[in-house]
């Protein structure tokens, strides 16, 4: 394929690309020597599910294999330890060396969804990393200064803000550049959020005396909110391994206005023609897209069927999980232990909301009990029959 219809697809949907010349010259480079570029994107395995802000990064992915590019899907098993800070008012979590190969084990499974596996190479950070010593891991610190680290948006607001900084988050940028190193990247892909680490990686290229890799950044899926980005944590997501009814309901919840954003990043759809549909028409659409592609067109169409019938025969479903309780447990337990939601921020964020209801009466406490049975609901399209 020429050049200029490479770049035409590897620009859509991207925010930016540093430098669109730089990337010009590394793919007539590819051409004219016949070496498919090196296009790498990092993941740290902090949570089991990958959900659909991460299938934006894997569908460009997808788009450098189809025209013929080395993806090397790259998981932070050993980075996962520490935390990436970005974007982040505190520190994260730091997991165990046990947690983060569980999650990672998880991933591989889940990227075929999106990507070619037969042509994907999957490698780990603690490969380099475990290896190195003391004395190396402090060479590899001179490569960087305290100054540039601390140009970052989210370390000065912390700065201002009177908010400590460790030093494992310090170093995280350090790791994600080297790994950069270690691969030969010609391209990396990650999310605006990611761009000063991206840009570190270009730099220790650079010491390191390896030609420098093209930055490529995507924009952040906003979850089902619709303000904050897509994640477990937020309990704002909607997971690529998650059952079609689920991914069905979160995805005819979301806004108009963000629906036109899920179309952009995860869909192939023609944007003027999509435009032109009645909202609710295109939003059944497009959750008959996702469901396709990530369970079957079965599942989409049979949960299209029941959306309609519940919601314009304004009937309760068919086929619904069924959850004993002991007429002691309050709603939040419930909504966590039945799994009608994927986190108590969620089920506490949708009681606030008025979002959910007990035999059609809403509940308003978290701690309200039932001590009947009858059919709990949450948001707008997940039931749940409670028997004691």
């Amino acid at each position: 394929m020429d050049i200029n219809k490479q770049i035409e697809i590897i620009k859509r949907g991207a925010v930016e690309i540093f430098s669109e010349e730089e990337l010009r010259k590394k793919l007539e480079q590819s051409i004219k020597f016949r070496r498919p570029l090196k296009i790498k994107a990092g993941f740290d395995p902090t949570a089991p599910d990958l959900h659909l802000g991460h299938t934006v990064l894997l569908r460009k992915l997808r788009q450098f294999q189809d025209l013929g590019h080395e993806v090397y899907f790259l998981i932070g098993d050993f980075t996962g330890r520490i935390g990436d800070p970005s974007g982040r008012s505190e520190i994260r979590k730091q997991l165990t060396k046990k947690e983060v190969a569980k999650n990672a084990k998880t991933y591989k499974k889940q990227v075929a969804k999106v990507l070619d596996t037969r042509k994907l190479k999957i490698v780990f950070n603690s490969r380099w990393f475990d290896r190195m010593r003391g004395l190396e891991f402090g060479k590899l610190l001179t490569h960087y200064t305290a100054n540039r680290l601390l140009e970052r948006e989210d370390f000065t607001q912390r700065r201002n803000n009177k908010k400590p900084i460790f030093m494992s988050e310090f170093i995280y940028p350090i790791l994600q550049g080297y790994d950069s190193v270690m691969l030969k990247a010609d391209v990396e892909i990650g999310g605006t959020d990611q761009i000063f680490n991206l840009l570190v990686g270009r730099d220790l290229q650079n010491d390191f005396q390896q030609p420098q890799q093209v930055v490529l950044t995507m924009p952040l899926l906003e979850g089902t909110d619709g303000i904050q980005k897509m994640s477990k944590s937020y309990g704002n997501y909607i997971g690529i391994n998650e059952p079609a009814k689920n991914m069905f309901g979160k995805i005819m919840s979301v806004s108009d206005e963000l629906m036109i954003k899920y179309y952009e990043l995860l869909t192939d759809e023609d944007m003027d023609s999509v435009k032109k549909m009645h909202p609710k028409e295109a939003k059944v659409k497009l959750a008959k897209i996702i469901i396709t592609q990530y369970h079957s067109a079965g599942a989409a169409e049979k949960e299209a069927e029941e959306f309609t019938r519940v919601f314009s025969q304004k009937e309760t479903p068919v086929d619904m999980p069924v959850f004993k309780t002991d007429g002691k447990k309050n709603v939040l337990v419930i909504l966590i232990e039945s799994k009608l939601v994927a986190s108590g921020n969620e089920a506490r964020r949708l009681i606030k909301q008025g979002a959910v209801s007990f035999n059609n009466l809403k509940v308003e406490k978290d701690d309200f009990v039932p001590n009947e049975a009858g059919i709990l609901k949450a948001g707008s399209r997940r039931f749940l029959k409670l028997i004691l």
